[in-house]
């Protein structure tokens, strides 16, 4: 994380505050700094120190174990990989940051750690076993008198950009077969028959409009297509309104581009890259953005 992630999550977004405690937390050996170049930000991580009272503490009895070592290793990650880290935390800070002074939602879980929401699933294509492991899991929770409330449960993607478009559809069929199996019903302590009392998103955030609506016309053109369980949005977004009118279903950009030159009946059968500034102007003008709390529906 960065200063600014932990000050959004932790303290209300107050960084002097939180620049005073970090100063504390770094005199005592609990977070070290990774080297970085003056116009970098500061990139913070807990030290061997900190594991180990964590863990003599018990704060990691329900966690997958993980020895010292391969902890440590975690602050040696490549500049790639902490790139796209430092982006789900972006997406995460983002989330708090909206939710932070609602009284009808609350984040009861935003985790950032693949191994605790990993799940195994049959390739699409050639029907091999994959490994699915998620960059987020996202439960917010609704309140609602009178009643036990309500659950948004969300699994969270942030494009890397270097994934092919074979890779995200892929996922997101993976996703959808999780759902339909009852894969994730069962991990919430239910049965598979009972599939449709859990539902949940798939959320993907694409680094420009242009892989947004390419990703959404390859979900409508798969076979089965991918509907209304992945909402598709742009870093820049998502980083500034995570519950505005930002998000788009495959269904929405089927719709916009009917009868258009952009039809998806016409599917650019060998998915070779286009280049269609023309088209993103018009989804633009278009399509009809959804709110994060808006209905709909898994298909």
């Amino acid at each position: 994380m960065t200063t600014d992630h932990i000050a959004m999550l932790y303290f209300d977004g107050k960084r002097e505050y939180t620049k005073k405690r970090l100063q504390k937390l770094k005199a005592a050996g609990f977070i070290g700094e990774r080297r970085r170049n003056a116009n970098e930000p500061s990139v913070l991580f807990l030290t061997r120190k900190a594991f180990s009272l964590l863990t003599s503490r018990g704060e990691l009895s329900e966690y997958p174990s993980l020895g010292k070592n391969s902890f440590e290793a975690r602050a040696n990650v490549s500049a790639l990989t902490l790139r796209h880290e430092l982006e789900i935390m972006d997406v995460r800070a983002a989330f708090h940051a909206a939710l932070a002074k609602s009284e009808k939602f609350s984040i009861v879980e935003f985790s950032t750690w693949p191994l605790l929401h990993q799940f195994e699933m049959s390739h699409p294509g050639n029907g091999a076993d994959v490994l699915v492991k998620p960059d987020g899991f996202i439960s917010i929770h609704e309140k609602e008198e009178g009643t036990k409330g309500f659950a948004f449960d969300c699994f969270l993607e942030v494009d890397r950009s270097s994934e092919t478009q074979d890779a995200l559809v892929a996922k997101a069929a993976c996703y959808l077969e999780y759902y339909k199996s009852g894969g994730f019903a069962v991990r919430n302590g239910s049965t598979r028959d009972k599939f449709k009392d859990f539902p949940f998103r798939v959320l993907i955030v694409l680094k420009s409009a242009e892989r947004r609506n390419n990703t959404a016309e390859r979900l409508v053109q798969n076979s089965p297509p991918i509907l209304t369980q992945t909402w598709l949005t742009t870093f820049a977004e998502v980083t500034a309104d995570p519950l505005g009118a930002i998000w788009i279903r495959p269904k929405d950009y089927r719709e916009a581009t009917d009868g258009t030159a952009f039809d998806t009946a016409k599917p650019n059968r060998n998915f070779a890259y286009r280049r269609q500034p023309e088209r993103e102007m018009f989804i633009e003008s278009k399509i009809q953005k959804l709110r994060f709390f808006s209905d709909g529906k898994t298909e």
